[in-house]
């Protein structure tokens, strides 16, 4: 039986996996095209996720991991129906701020619910402030619909359409992101159905028992051999206006390991604040890939990891709080939580990175009183870029260069943002010497320079950090380079907030390095003359 078992689990990663890859080909946001900032999963029918779709973000599959029980108490398990699909933005009961969609599909087989997918994206626009950490609380930084149905028995609600349109800046794109997920979950059901038909299955009751049985058990055996106790660490981050502190200790048994952010700073009067299903998601995911790297994510392999923050910490910050650049911090919880596990598994934490995203988005229009020239036209566009720094060192390996980690987003095309507005890319190289010296090197970060079209000038939402805290090394690595924002005049620019880019200037970016693991002395010979080769020292 157990051969069949993994048979279906092999086919249920194929139907998650093609899941997702309709989202991808059918969005209209190059976030979602280009970076793959989504999350697709199969849950059973009492809400809990059997299989996440590999192509995702860790904040977007483990946030969801937790909203599909948060759809189920607001509809009503007793009201929920064939045909349905339910939406919501919220961010505390979804993944963390207002940018993101969840949708959730009820999945019925001869009339009985077996079953939900669930999907999140991050659209362009949401009105207000939007992807900006300068809202002073969340009603500021753009329309939230709660957890509602988007569609009644097959009907999409047409009011519902009409009263997003009327607060975005960008509806087509959007609204077309907004079918895209719930073709994305109509994909995973009719998959589903197809498999269930080859199997003969009637529910999912046996092979989600037969999921969470062996995951769960598998975790456990994982944890089992960890030295019990009680590890602490903190890491300081620029924050905005202030710096942040985040705190954690791990407490360590065979049953599993919790993390207590006790210590962290308080709430910011600025988007910067963390929702604490964003927190578990990605303190969970950081701990996930110390500790059981090889184990399925799903519900049963996440239960041990559990995450409490103090109420009105910046890691838990209530409503209605501003969050819409979660993200920030909510990135650096995987190297806080490594710093503390690299005391019991020095040889398995690796350096800090640059952690946070450098996400920019641009608003831009045209000049007063511009003409376009003959054959073009002048256009205003919201424009959403997606980039990342250096990697801490590892154990044994240089850090990754311009790669995103904890999110896992893809770099994005520059051919195809230059397609979503009046915008040009100079430049986009890697920084050289931005990666962290020692026995293994810190990933590099990468320099990107933009300008607004002839005829236009932009705005930008600045949201960046590791600019005054640059990324630590460890085990006697040095420190990755700190971050930069400046006009290509030399004129320098803030970290965070709104900012105005004159159209006769550029906007230039210097994105910060990963530590180095390890003494710079015991760098070999060969790696040096490596780096000198490819001109990253």
């Amino acid at each position: 039986m157990s051969i069949a078992h993994q048979i279906m689990w092999n086919r249920l990663i194929a139907v998650v996996e093609e899941q997702a890859l309709t989202l991808v080909r059918t969005a209209f946001s190059p976030s979602v095209r280009e970076a793959g900032d989504l999350s697709a999963g199969v849950f059973d029918a009492e809400g809990r996720m059997m299989a996440q779709a590999v192509t995702g973000t860790p904040g977007h599959v483990n946030a969801m991991a937790a909203a599909v029980s948060n759809f189920i108490d607001a509809i009503g398990r007793e009201t929920i129906a064939e045909g349905d699909i339910y939406v919501t933005n919220d961010p505390w009961l979804g993944t963390g701020h207002l940018l993101d969609f969840t949708f959730v599909t009820p999945s019925f087989r001869k009339g009985r619910l077996v079953g939900f997918f669930a999907c999140t994206a991050h659209v362009v626009d949401v009105g207000g402030r939007g992807f900006s950490p300068d809202a002073a609380d969340v009603y500021e930084e753009g329309i939230y619909i709660p957890i509602t149905r988007f569609a009644e028995a097959g009907a999409v609600d047409a009011k519902l359409l009409h009263i997003l349109r009327a607060n975005l800046r960008a509806p087509d794109m959007v609204i077309g992101d907004l079918h895209s997920l719930a073709a994305c979950n109509a994909t995973g059901h009719r998959r589903l159905m197809e498999m269930m038909d080859e199997f003969s299955l009637d529910d999912l009751t046996d092979l989600a028992g037969f999921i969470f049985e062996r995951s769960r058990e598998a975790t456990l055996a994982c944890l089992a051999d960890l030295p019990p106790g009680r590890y602490a660490n903190t890491m300081t981050v620029d924050g905005y206006g202030a710096p942040v502190t985040l705190a954690v200790a791990l407490t360590v048994s065979a049953e599993g390991v919790h993390a207590d952010f006790d210590g962290t700073s308080p709430v910011s009067p600025h988007g910067i604040n963390v929702p604490l299903i964003y927190t578990e998601a990605y303190c969970g995911y950081g701990l996930k890939c110390a500790l059981s790297p090889e184990i399925p994510n799903n519900h049963a392999s996440l239960e041990p990891f559990t995450v409490s923050a103090p109420a009105g910490s910046i890691l838990n910050a209530e409503h209605p709080a501003p969050v819409a650049v979660r993200h920030v911090l909510g990135h650096f919880l995987p190297d806080t939580v490594l710093g503390a596990v690299a005391q019991f598994l020095p040889n398995v934490a690796p350096a800090e990175g640059a952690g946070a995203l450098w996400n920019i988005q641009l608003a831009a229009r045209p000049l007063p009183g511009a003409q376009a020239a003959q054959g073009e036209r002048l256009t205003s566009a919201e424009v959403l870029i997606f980039t990342s720094g250096g990697t801490g060192a590892r154990p044994g390996k240089d850090g990754l260069s311009a790669t995103a980690f904890p999110s896992g987003v893809m770099g994005m095309s520059i051919e195809a943002l230059e397609q979503t507005g009046p915008v040009v890319f100079w430049r986009k190289e890697l920084r050289e010497g931005s990666g962290g010296a020692g026995q293994y090197r810190g990933g590099l970060g990468q320099t990107i320079e933009v300008q607004a079209t002839e005829g236009h000038a932009f705005h930008f939402n600045a949201m960046f950090d590791r600019v005054d805290h640059p990324a630590r090394g460890r085990a006697g690595g040095q420190y990755g380079a700190p971050g930069a924002v400046r006009l290509d005049d030399g004129t320098r620019l803030a970290a965070k907030g709104r900012q105005f880019v004159p159209p006769e200037r550029r906007l230039v970016l210097e994105l910060p390095g990963g530590g180095g693991f390890g003494s710079a002395e015991e760098r070999s010979p060969e790696a040096q003359r490596r780096d000198m080769r490819r001109g990253y020292s």
